[in-house]
């Protein structure tokens, strides 16, 4: 099973830069896709429809926020939101449900905008870790993808030492996914695969970060660890660039 997760950053600028041109090669079961800042009457082409199940979570805000979810199987069950309104008003949460295993597409807030984003990124922290400790006991397998807007340790960003008090990699946020996979008891899939330094997903527009590989690993793929120790293969796609977000991509033994 393959599973492609990509923070866009404008879905209709994504295919313009050949995303799902991209996309129809890689034999993906299920991609998730986060900051599609689109609403569902504006996406005309067949390109915004890739597979046979297509299913967006718009923010209400236009041009913001957004998540979707293509699938190639039907889904038994597919929710949009978790229930609480501000979080769902920006298109946050997208859960297909395919028998034992469950997918998210999921889009955390960034705080890194002003003081008052960084409060409802922490708000939207405390009540999300009751709810992720609740999944994790409650007999299913889940797979969430996408922005989590935190890089946990030092080796998944260049510049650690002076990002320390920058929203992203605060204390509070690295102890808080400390806490998601030391006591919740999930398991981050792609360090289960892959160990190795310099190992990120986005890169900011500024300067020269691309080019010299400056960047943050905040694109995860977390699961439940029955379906987290099927994972057996990783790439963060570089070959081409469909947004200031790498795909990333990984390949799970589940059936």
């Amino acid at each position: 099973m393959r599973i492609i997760t990509l923070n866009a950053n404008g879905i209709r600028a994504a295919q313009r830069k050949g995303f799902f041109d991209w996309l129809a090669g890689q034999d993906a079961d299920v991609v998730c896709i986060q900051e599609t800042k689109a609403q569902l009457d504006q996406l005309k082409l067949p390109d915004f429809f890739p597979f046979e199940h297509c299913y967006y979570h718009d923010a209400e805000k236009k041009g913001y926020s957004g998540v979707a979810l293509y699938s190639r199987h039907e889904p038994d069950r597919v929710q949009a939101g978790l229930g609480r309104d501000a979080f769902d008003r920006e298109g946050r949460w997208l859960q297909a449900d395919f028998g034992q295993l469950s997918v998210v597409s999921l889009y955390m807030p960034s705080g890194s905008s002003s003081e008052e984003r960084q409060a409802v990124k922490f708000e939207v922290m405390d009540w999300m870790m009751p709810l992720l400790e609740d999944m994790a006991r409650d007999g299913r397998e889940y797979l969430i993808c996408g922005d989590w807007n935190i890089a946990h340790k030092a080796i998944d960003l260049k510049n650690w030492r002076g990002n320390q008090k920058n929203s992203g990699f605060l204390p509070e946020e690295r102890a808080w996914m400390d806490a998601l996979f030391d006591q919740a008891g999930w398991v981050d899939a792609f360090r289960r695969v892959d160990q190795r330094e310099e190992q990120y997903t986005w890169w900011s527009n500024r300067g020269q970060a691309w080019a010299k590989n400056v960047g943050w690993r905040i694109d995860y793929q977390i699961g439940t660890p029955g379906i987290a120790q099927t994972a057996r293969a990783v790439d963060i796609y570089k070959d081409e660039r469909f947004s200031d977000h790498a795909p990333l991509i990984m390949d799970y033994d589940w059936r």
